[in-house]
């Protein structure tokens, strides 16, 4: 029988989803669950199994037709062996043979990639990133990575682990990220976001400042998303928050333009949501900080996807199946 269906499976620490499609970006069927990581991983892969036997059963197909399955997961993971190595949002999920468990089960090519590379795949294919050669795609969201694509294909580094900017350090003291005080990640996420907005509040709350911030129930934890949807709103002081992660996302996009020199930088998350509000001070220290001539060669924008990145970004990762695994090897 023809092989003629796409599987893509996105593994985050809330849900998970799972996809069909025989002409990617669109999908044929899709099912979506909490993935509860605090149940161990084997709930949630057996229900990865049924929703891909239930979805091509649907087709009236059968498990011969699938061409390839691409698993897109948070890191640290190998892909080369195929194993989700306990990522921070899925603690539970220690040594876990996702692609040996999915190759033996269906029989057809399956590759596992890290959540950023697989966006970048995504966004260079079909989104912000289409008809580049040289790319980055940037994360946004509570943490932050980086996807690199060069000369069309994407950069994994020695060992898989290129592109992990959000650990490089910005600065000696400021918000944690990635394990590392004044860490790009730091500066430069909805986790730092949050975290400028706590120590900016404590200094208004002492100066009697207003702020919509400040409406908020005491007990409850300040969000990236409650900053964003003030300064939305006018609020100067969370607008003021949002400057300052912009500017020193603006020196992490400095340091990746004089390193890379890529064409374009897609950045998702938060880009996608604040827009100019985060962009605009990026954008500023950008032009102070970096090479002219490398950054006369490259735009900053934010991702086109949406909230659809995850599950083509999983499709993408099986169409772009470098080092396909299946049951027989």
């Amino acid at each position: 029988m023809q092989r003629d269906i796409w599987a893509g499976v996105d593994i985050g620490g809330t849900k998970t989803a799972v996809v069909l499609s025989r002409n990617p970006p669109e999908v044929l069927s899709r099912i979506e669950f909490a993935t509860l990581p605090g149940r161990g991983p084997q709930v949630a892969i057996e229900q990865i199994v049924a929703a891909l036997h239930k979805m091509l059963s649907e087709l009236k197909s059968t498990t011969a037709s699938l061409r390839g399955i691409g698993v897109s997961c948070g890191g640290p993971l190998d892909s080369h062996t195929g194993v989700i190595q306990a990522p921070p949002n899925l603690a539970t999920w220690i040594d876990v043979p996702i692609v040996k468990i999915l190759a033996t089960e269906f029989g057809c090519p399956v590759v596992l990639e890290n959540d950023a590379n697989a966006g970048a795949m995504a966004e260079h294919r079909y989104g912000a990133g289409k008809g580049t050669h040289h790319m980055v795609f940037l994360t946004m969201g509570t943490g932050l990575g980086a996807g690199i694509i060069i000369h069309d294909r994407l950069y994994r580094g020695a060992n898989d682990m290129a592109g992990e900017v959000g650990h490089v350090r910005l600065t000696q003291k400021g918000p944690v990220g990635y394990y590392k005080a004044g860490s790009v990640e730091g500066w430069a996420s909805g986790g730092g976001l949050a975290q400028i907005a706590k120590s900016v509040l404590h200094d208004a709350r002492r100066d009697g400042r207003k702020t919509l911030l400040l409406e908020l129930p005491q007990e409850q934890e300040i969000t990236a998303k409650d900053v964003g949807l003030a300064a939305e709103k006018g609020d100067a002081l969370s607008r003021r928050i949002v400057t300052i992660c912009g500017r020193k996302l603006g020196l992490a996009l400095a340091i990746l333009v004089d390193v890379l020199n890529p064409e374009r930088i897609v950045i998702g998350g938060l880009a996608m949501r604040l827009g100019d509000l985060l962009l605009k001070p990026a954008r500023e220290s950008l032009r102070k900080e970096a090479l002219q001539p490398s950054l006369a060669a490259c735009s900053v924008v934010p991702a086109m996807l949406g909230e659809r990145i995850g599950d083509i970004a999983a499709l993408c990762v099986a169409m772009g199946d470098t080092r396909a695994s299946t049951a027989a090897d």
